[in-house]
């Protein structure tokens, strides 16, 4: 049954029109009224609804019956990651999603490629936002990950709350996944872009409590190393 993320107060009984992408994607499927949809609004479970009415650029719904369905995961994993370039960073967005990601901050690295202020950085965020409705509708999660504002590591640390912190790294004494993991119910995990973390950035999230964690022997890409972590920390 299709899936659309409704941002709105939701109720049995309810009429309501579809948000303007949720309809546009109704209208893509061509759907018509009397067909059966799910709604989810990202307060936890999810509803019935059926189509009532096709405008031209609009569809009305009527709201079913609520199922208090929950697909999260155990563990809740926050990603602080380096942008990556081109196409990637949305890519890591969806499949980080998909996995279970709780919320994501996209870091200003030094060595990123993509740099973003002003306008541009408010699009990027936007469309990075609707990459994590989207997969989250095909996924099947009731809660679409935060994508925070992109920040740099010192504006990151200048205002995070306290909380466990691992820094993927390359540097010796490193420890592996399994030798920290247990027990944690909620995590950071840095991670940086093509090039890995600049060495004083490595410095400061060191001091700034982060434990300097290994995934092996293998250099992994900028995009995988944390889809990497989280998959061992959400899956299962």
């Amino acid at each position: 049954m299709p899936r659309f993320y409704c941002p709105a107060p939701l109720a049995t009984g309810q009429a309501l029109g579809l948000p303007p992408g949720a309809s546009r994607h109704v209208q893509v499927l061509r759907l018509q009224p009397g067909d059966t949809i799910t709604l989810f609004n990202g307060e936890g479970g999810e509803f019935d609804a059926t189509v009532t009415r096709m405008g031209r650029s609009d569809v009305d719904v009527e709201v079913g019956a609520h199922r208090p369905v929950e697909r999260e995961a155990a563990r809740a994993v926050h990603l602080l990651a380096g942008i990556t370039a081109n196409e990637r960073m949305d890519w890591l967005v969806e499949k980080a999603t998909e996995l279970g990601v709780a919320s994501m901050t996209p870091l200003m690295a030094e060595r990123s490629v993509l740099k973003l202020k002003g306008d541009r950085a408010d699009k990027k965020l936007a469309h990075w936002q609707g990459v994590a409705v989207a997969a989250a509708e095909q996924c099947g999660r009731n809660r679409v990950p935060t994508i925070h504002p992109a920040v740099s590591l010192k504006e990151w640390i200048a205002h995070a709350a306290a909380g466990e912190r691992w820094v993927l790294s390359l540097a010796p004494g490193t420890q592996a996944l399994g030798a920290v993991a247990s027990g944690v119910q909620a995590v950071w995990v840095l991670s940086g872009p093509e090039g890995g973390l600049a060495p004083a950035e490595e410095a400061a999230a060191l001091a700034a409590g982060f434990k300097p964690l290994t995934l092996g022997p293998r250099v992994l890409r900028a995009e995988t190393a944390p889809l990497a972590v989280l998959s061992a920390l959400t899956l299962g």
